[in-house]
């Protein structure tokens, strides 16, 4: 399985950036994007950056794959990484919605 991981762009070259996350740096394509400032989040899979984030959906996403490492290490308490969802009731998308009449 294979799953986009966020990293921070350290330094800038043509269709290329330098980045960090999740413990290392890597050189990462970055021609499907606009050229990304220093110090702006990617999503990166395989090698590619495939779209900016902001520094919520960073966090965030760097929270789900720091539960996934707990739960393989045999954590089976992970609310602590979700808190963002843990109080919050769910909630359909628009799509699934009744519409109103």
């Amino acid at each position: 399985m294979c799953i986009g991981v966020p990293m921070r762009v350290v330094s800038v070259d043509a269709g290329a950036a330098l980045c960090e996350g999740r413990g290392r740096q890597e050189r990462i394509d970055t021609r499907l994007l606009v050229e990304p400032a220093i110090g702006s989040w990617i999503l990166a899979y395989r090698g590619t950056a495939v779209r900016l984030m902001t520094v919520e959906e960073a966090a965030q996403t760097t929270a789900a794959l720091d539960a996934l490492d707990a739960v393989l290490a045999g954590a089976a308490d992970v609310d602590a990484f979700f808190a963002d969802l843990v109080e919050r009731e769910p909630q359909l998308p628009l799509h699934l919605k009744e519409p109103r009449r």
